[in-house]
């Protein structure tokens, strides 16, 4: 890999990427307001057809003479898009505040306001998917707003990985002439779902024929040769593309990008993730490379300019959601390696191209992944280790030993369980065949545990949040309180379940996805939408939010006040009610005294594992209005941060409103004081089957650790022994302390400084400042 370098092409096309500014733009939203006008009276779902449709022949299109891959959902790089199908209610309320808000800003256009204003909120008042849960159970989702996040609530659903096989196969025409053919027989109920992959098919091909056209005029003007002979290639791809599924490696690229373009444009939402690309692309690879039509510094030029494409496409969120997911999450996941469908290592030349061009460009996207098991080789598990070792936060890793038998134990067949993929952040998905709504709600144990100390009041507030069975000083045993503990946990369980049931059947009624629907296996069988139940999994994914400190916060109530009685329960009470003011021993009792988790302490890793696996356990017993199952995942995004400012002072020390702690699986910062090989330990000791929606595991090292092939091989060890413990996930920063320190202070001088945040990563310099100061204060190690 050495050979191998970043053109002066694609310098040139990230430089202008980032140099970029950020918008937020209404165009889409009006041609979808127009198309709604029009057709009025129309199925949900023939609307939403042929408002795509229009927005694939209509919407404004750009690209650089340079680009080998081209196409967005905008003219402009990184627009916010406003999406009223789903939600234009927050984005009224927001427009003047979207350059200056903490988090995600996006300049914008005075006459957009306007526009936005005059033509596009009247029509959607009281319409949009928004508007319409709030109608239908907006009182009952803010009841429990405390301790349950409900997430899809203004937004289409993403959070899926489509069957990129099967478009490679087919195309866009293919899957139209399905269509066609599927109307023919079909019965009457399901004409209507047929009828609508038919018009965003022809949409779809209109779409890349208008980058032929435009690439063809760009041509015309170029004067040098070589250029010229690209941007012809370009058009061409984009040409054969409308009309017949790919051939080569740079059409299959192109295509694989188109289908992403697309998702994003009829449903607007995060995480579409393509799976596993180097399984996806290596015939088409292989067969150019044979043939003479490739080289691999060929190939790792196209793969680099798709990699710049993930990067120009931001969801931007309202101002509370961009808090929870801040930094641009966006979540195309691509994985490498893992096993194929005999359990044997799989791994290609893509897989170390993929990792070559995350070593050059060190950008947010994609979420590139890597699948470790026992028989990884030794060549791509060093080279992941020296890309981590470049500071992109990427690759992270997941291990088929934890994360296949699991999914089994789900329900899944061991052939999609093998070849499991990655969508965002870590969910975890089968390919091609999934509903998996994986981001369906965020379930904050720590202020049930606060409901359960208080008798119900808030601490921050004072008001009445959640049912009185008693407070602290009411318990007369540790087993007392856990039961009044498990009692707020199914009450908040249960309203949870029927909020996320009126969430899906919004989805169903008002975001049908034709488009999405024809690359998900069963739907197109079935003539039945992938929101409606059409896929062959339909499975829903909490998180919970968040185990260590819970287990930090039971043990120091357990040894302090049960088992020593070094501390009387109503002084604890008082302590946490005044925030720890006035009761500073006692603070410094709660954290030095009491051993933390991540330490490997069997006794207080016991104290989250219990509550996880009990809440994991009676999530189960619930059925989701798709008819599968809910399951449950450990991992925060950034919502550690906001949901610990929604949490008042807890018992192990942990002052009112801080964050809690980072990842999902992740010790609290700074409390893994007996260092990473004990981290992996107490990690370990939580049950694989937690995170079968997926799960985090943060962990920060010196860049001086990778100075030397010692290092590196050491870090492998490391990873092996990840593999062995049946860990399903870890993830690493390779960062300076002084370093981030120095970028808060100038930001313009550290524009390109990226960093793992939860499971994805983001520039250093976009995050708000207590997600920047909770960074800064991760551990940071120095050897293993």
């Amino acid at each position: 890999m050495e050979e191998l370098y970043q053109t002066d092409r694609v310098t040139y096309l990230k430089d202008k990427m980032l140099s970029e500014p950020r918008y937020a733009s209404i165009e889409q939203a009006l041609i979808i307001t127009d198309t709604y006008k029009k057709n009025e009276g129309q199925p949900r779902i023939i609307q939403r057809a042929k408002s795509l449709k229009a927005a694939l022949e209509q919407i404004a299109i750009s690209a650089e003479p340079e680009e080998l891959i081209v196409g967005n959902r905008t003219a402009g790089v990184r627009y916010g898009v406003v999406f009223p199908e789903s939600g234009s209610t927050w984005v009224d309320k927001e427009f003047e505040t979207l350059p200056t808000r903490p988090q995600d800003r996006f300049n914008v256009h005075q006459e957009d306001i306007d526009t936005f204003r005059q033509v596009i909120k009247p029509y959607w008042k009281g319409k949009s998917l928004e508007d319409i849960l709030a109608q239908r159970y907006g009182k009952e989702i803010d009841e429990i707003a405390k301790v349950v996040k409900i997430n899809q609530k203004d937004h289409a659903q993403g959070h899926i990985c489509p069957n990129c096989e099967k478009w490679l196969e087919m195309g866009p025409k293919g899957l139209q002439e399905e269509a066609e053919a599927k109307l023919e027989t079909c019965s009457e109920e399901h004409k209507d779902f047929y009828k609508s992959v038919q018009i965003v098919m022809e949409g779809a091909e209109d779409f890349m024929m208008r980058y032929h056209d435009f690439m063809m005029n760009l041509a015309e003007k170029e004067m040098d040769e070589d250029k010229k002979k690209d941007i012809l290639t370009v058009a061409e791809n984009c040409r054969n593309l409308s009309e017949r599924p790919p051939k080569t490696f740079h059409e299959a690229v192109q295509s694989v990008w188109f289908l992403f373009v697309i998702l994003q444009m009829e449903s607007n939402a995060s995480s579409f993730s393509p799976g596993r690309l180097d399984q996806h692309l290596i015939s088409f690879y292989t067969k150019d490379i044979e043939e003479g039509r490739l080289t691999r510094q060929g190939a790792l030029e196209i793969i680099e300019c798709l990699w710049l494409k993930f990067n120009e496409i931001v969801y931007m969120r309202n101002s509370h959601g961009a808090k929870y997911f801040a930094g641009f999450p966006i979540g195309f996941n691509i994985a490498a390696g893992g096993q194929d469908e005999n359990g044997n290592d799989y791994v290609n030349d893509l897989s170390f191209l993929f990792l070559q061009a995350q070593k050059h460009l060190g950008l947010p996207q994609p979420n590139l992944s890597v699948r470790l098991h026992e028989g990884t080789g030794d060549a791509l598990l060093k080279e992941a280790v020296r890309t981590v070792a470049k500071g992109s936060g990427m690759p992270q890793f997941f291990n088929d030993k934890a994360v296949i038998s699991s999914m089994e134990e789900l329900g899944i067949e061991e052939k999609d369980a093998l070849n499991y993929a990655i969508v965002g952040c870590v969910e975890l998905t089968t390919q091609g065949n999934n509903l998996g709504w994986s981001d369906s709600a965020m379930f904050n144990l720590n202020k049930a545990l606060e409901a359960a100390l208080t008798g119900g009041i808030c601490l921050l507030t004072g008001e009445r949040f959640a049912p009185d069975y008693g407070n602290l000083e009411d318990y007369e045993t540790f087993e007392d309180l856990e039961e009044a503990f498990r009692r707020q946990i199914d009450y908040f369980m249960d309203k949870m379940i029927l909020a996320c049931e009126e969430v899906e059947k919004a989805h169903i009624d008002l975001l049908p996805s034709p488009f999405l629907s024809s690359v998900i296996d069963n739907c197109m069988e079935g003539g039945i939408d992938v929101t409606a139940g059409g896929a062959k999994y339909n499975l829903s994914g909490i998180q919970m939010i968040q185990v260590a400190n819970l287990a930090d916060s039971l043990a120091a109530i357990k040894q302090l006040i049960y088992d020593e009685g070094k501390v009387e329960k109503g002084e604890m009470l008082d302590a946490l009610k005044h925030d720890f003011e006035g009761y500073e021993f006692l603070r410094t009792m709660c954290l030095n005294k009491v051993p933390k988790y991540g330490n490997d302490v069997d006794w207080v890793d016991a104290m989250g594992t219990k509550w996880a696996e009990y809440f994991k356990n009676r999530l189960r017993t619930f059925t989701n209005y798709r008819g599968g199952p809910y399951h449950t995942g450990m991992y925060t995004v950034s919502a550690h941060v906001p949901m610990g400012e929604n949490v008042g002072a807890t018992p192990d020390g942990r002052h009112a409103k801080e964050p809690l702690a980072d990842g999902g699986m992740s010790p609290v910062y700074g409390r893994d004081v007996k260092g990473p090989t004990a981290v992996l330990k107490s990690v370990s000791k939580l049950d694989k089957n937690l995170t079968t929606n997926g799960g985090l595991l943060n962990m920060k090292f010196l860049p001086e650790f990778f100075k030397n092939e010692a290092g590196i091989d050491k870090f492998a060890k490391f990873l092996r022994s990840f593999v062995d413990l049946e860990i399903p996930h870890i993830q690493f920063n390779v960062v300076r302390k002084e370093d981030l320190i120095a970028a808060k202070k100038n930001p313009e001088q550290y524009r390109g400084l990226t960093v793992r945040v939860a499971g994805y990563t983001a520039y250093f310099t976009e995050l708000a400042d207590e997600l920047q100061n909770e960074i800064i204060a991760r551990t940071s190690y120095g050897d293993i």
